[in-house]
């Protein structure tokens, strides 16, 4: 899971918490502008690539990275796939053909491995994959891909599943275009489902503390949020869609909408993750997971 770590631009309170992708990469400058999806897949290598080891310094022990068998958290609220079983009951992993998108150090793909799946993960950045290469170094092992997500690599319908767990969908210019891309990947009956940012948190400066409960950017308003180094690269990009246009994207794409899921924020749950905090999540939700299936 590459869990939105800037979303619309404000601070997180965490000045330390991507330090080295700032030394790579410069402090971003904040700016609105309409980036095609060439420009935005180098700005996201880039920041992954400098930010890898920094990300799993921050979120490596509650992703379960270095567990012998990885962990599939949906989203910085905790809920996992073995509880919420949004692929399916996890009995029926087995043997299933799943492609994850955007899978990071891959430790999603790696607990589907685990249940018997047959799994292969594709994430834009290296640093990101060798990550994941070192956790499997001694253990179950999963075919992982460097590539884009706007033109997957793979036959058409030669998956029973395609998932993203904040991988890949926010980052990418053609989101509507992922959508086809995974409804081609799918076999007829076959399912889709991922997880982002909830759309409504992009109205909010990006702040886990009372700062981040004044709503401060238009929903409508779907101009990326891009950060640009003192050159005008840009070397961070998000883009927002909201609650309808992801349903007619997904509809678009032939895909059935079945459900989306709206994690509420766990009473236990004291930890902050960049702009998920207690504070906010009990107050409106953080992430939103589309569950679709392809008609058979």
């Amino acid at each position: 899971m590459q869990a939105n770590v800037h979303s619309n631009g404000e601070g997180s309170g965490e000045p330390d918490r991507h330090r080295g992708a700032e030394d790579t990469l410069g402090a971003g400058h904040v700016v609105r502008l309409d980036l095609g999806s060439r420009d935005s897949e180098r700005a996201s290598r880039l920041w992954w690539d400098a930010d890898a080891d920094d990300y799993h310094r921050t979120h490596a022990g509650f992703l379960g990275v270095d567990a012998e068998d990885g962990d599939f958290l949906w989203c910085p609220e905790g809920l996992r796939e073995a509880d919420a079983q949004l692929l399916g009951p996890t009995a029926s992993l087995a043997g299933m053909r799943i492609l994850e998108v955007g899978c990071g150090s891959a430790p999603c793909a790696r607990w589907l491995a685990a249940q018997g799946a047959d799994v292969v993960a594709l994430d834009l950045s290296m640093a990101m994959l060798r990550r994941g290469a070192q956790s499997m170094a001694d253990g179950r092992r999963v075919p992982l891909i460097q590539a884009g997500a706007e033109r997957l690599p793979v036959r058409a319908h030669s998956f029973d599943a395609v998932c993203s767990s904040f991988g890949a969908v926010p980052f990418v210019a053609d989101s509507a275009g992922l959508m086809r891309e995974a409804a081609r990947a799918l076999r007829p009956g076959g399912r889709w489902v991922f997880s982002v940012n909830h759309p409504m948190r992009w109205v909010f400066p990006d702040d886990p503390g009372p700062v981040g409960l004044t709503a401060a950017v238009p929903y409508f308003d779907r101009a990326p949020y891009v950060e640009v180094d003192d050159d005008g690269r840009p070397i961070y990009v998000e883009h927002h869609r909201t609650i309808g246009d992801r349903v007619r994207e997904i509809t678009a794409a032939g895909l059935v909408l079945e459900d989306i899921v709206e994690p509420e924020w766990p009473e236990h749950l004291e930890r902050e993750w960049g702009q998920w905090s207690p504070l906010r999540g009990r107050l409106f939700p953080g992430t939103a997971i589309f569950c679709c299936r392809k008609p058979e």
